[in-house]
């Protein structure tokens, strides 16, 4: 199920680029590497996986029936901050950012990226294991800060087999388990956080829960909510 590959530009890109020949992976199956070229972030960003970090993707069907797509992102974030749980129980601060973000403290420990189209979703993981990338914008963090790198290849499979558990649980059961999960592993609500919107406005404000469908519901200075449906979130310095 895990297919690993010792370079590639990007493992996001490998698996759209086979949706469109018509020649996708198996739901379930993960591509893998060892190191990434061409890695990205959202909004485009450079994200260069060194060696022994996890750089990974998988496919997801869109069936007809299932919960909105874009809750992906929130079960993805559940599986990762289970997993990272898992392998160091003893870690302290660890927290889900919305949309798609595992933080310790303030620092980001990994990232989700969602892309795709109307069949599938293509889902893009990168944690920063053995080593953290330097970002002109954002505090990062690998896990040697608390002790040993674990091992790339066993946290893949348990990646792998929490996000297998989380999908079924997503299917069977909808959105509303997950997001009360996601609120007890998320930010705190109150938390200052700033909204670099798609259209390039910035809103501040706290963060005030999730919405019954997964977006992000934003407190205002003046006390008024707004649902965030897309947008960069930085937490306020």
């Amino acid at each position: 199920m895990i297919r690993i590959v010792p370079e590639t530009g990007s493992t996001n890109a490998d698996l759209l680029s086979a949706l469109r020949d018509g020649t996708p992976p198996r739901e379930g199956e993960w591509l893998v590497a060892d190191r990434q070229t061409a890695g990205r972030g959202r909004q485009g960003r450079n994200w260069q996986g060194g060696l022994h970090n996890f750089m990974g993707s998988t496919i997801v069907q869109v069936r007809p029936g299932q919960p909105p797509a874009h809750t992906l992102s929130l079960l993805t974030g559940i599986a990762l901050f289970d997993t990272v749980q898992d392998i160091a129980p003893n870690l302290h601060n660890l927290t889900l950012k919305w949309p798609n973000d595992l933080l310790v403290g303030k620092a980001k420990l990994a990232g989700i990226l969602l892309e795709g189209g109307t069949d599938a979703v293509v889902i893009g993981i990168g944690v920063n294991l053995a080593s953290a990338p330097d970002m002109p914008d954002r505090e990062t963090i690998a896990l040697t800060a608390f002790g040993p790198a674990p091992d790339r290849d066993s946290f893949a499979a348990s990646l792998a087999a929490n996000f297998a558990t989380e999908l079924d649980r997503w299917r069977t059961y909808g959105i509303e388990p997950l997001i009360r999960r996601w609120s007890v592993a998320g930010m705190r609500v109150g938390t200052p956080v700033s909204v670099h919107e798609p259209n390039g406005v910035v809103v501040e404000g706290r963060f005030d829960g999730l919405e019954p469908e997964g977006s992000m519901r934003l407190r205002l200075a003046d006390g008024t909510t707004r649902a965030i449906h897309a947008g960069d979130v930085m937490l306020a310095q």
